[in-house]
């Protein structure tokens, strides 16, 4: 079973994973190919790399850990896809370093722009990897997620200082180096060349429930995940989210 199917696991990826589902869907439609080129930057060890070469995609991931790329490796020989799945050790500011611009149907951009120190240059590589009407998806930690799970933690001056701090950090022990609103990571794509298609919130109530209750009350897992479906794409429902997915298409 695909690791976006594990119930713990969905809890994390359910949203974006469908959408991702649906998107490589459109475009093996569009191009009629059945197996697209798809880049995953910063894809660790194949969280979602692995379930798109199930598909029938061939997969390529670029991330700076050599010990992530060896994990990718391993999980892709067990889940019987290594013929598809291709790591590289490299980072997103230096992307065609190792792959080549204009070579990809889709491209993956999941929890990489936190940790670069030019987001907007991130953003453009991943673009210049696609090649025309091609898909992006992009991930992004959100700011509101963070100031509300800080204020319900009773952490207030954090909660505040996220709000107030450029980089939407809580503090010094803040372990992510910059979060984003819906509007900045909108704005990103779309000066790159990208014309938006959805935005998600991703992870709206699942971080905020108690694990022993997901865990221990009959059915409430699935009903978390069918409420997580029903917000994401609302955008009352953004400000609050502890993630936001960007999807859209290159424009030609």
């Amino acid at each position: 079973m695909s690791d976006q199917l594990r119930p713990r696991a969905s809890l994390r990826t359910a949203v974006v994973w469908e959408v991702l589902r649906d998107a490589l869907e459109r475009r093996v439609k569009a191009t009629g190919r059945e197996a697209l080129d798809v880049l995953d930057t910063g894809g660790g060890t194949g969280n979602f790399a692995v379930p798109v070469a199930r598909l029938g995609h061939r997969v390529t991931v670029v991330d700076p850990s050599p010990n992530a790329l060896f994990a990718l490796e391993r999980r892709a020989e067990e889940a019987g896809v290594a013929d598809r799945v291709r790591g590289v050790q490299g980072d997103i500011l230096g992307l065609f370093e190792v792959v080549d611009r204009v070579g990809y149907d889709a491209v993956l951009c999941h929890g990489v722009l936190e940790y670069v120190d030019d987001p907007a240059e991130g953003v453009r590589n991943a673009v210049d990897a696609l090649r025309p009407s091609g898909a992006l998806s992009l991930l992004g930690a959100g700011l509101g997620g963070a100031v509300l799970a800080r204020a319900l933690a009773g952490h207030f001056a954090e909660a505040r200082q996220a709000l107030s701090d450029p980089a939407g950090r809580w503090g010094d022990g803040d372990p992510l180096p910059r979060r984003f609103t819906a509007d900045q990571l909108t704005g990103l794509v779309e000066a790159a060349g990208i014309e938006v298609g959805a935005v998600h919130g991703v992870r709206v109530f699942a971080d905020l429930v108690p694990g022993v209750l997901v865990d221990t009350e009959p059915g409430a897992m699935e009903e978390l995940l069918r409420l997580e479906a029903a917000v994401a794409e609302l955008p009352a429902f953004h400000s609050v989210a502890t993630q936001l997915h960007v999807l859209g298409e290159k424009r030609d």
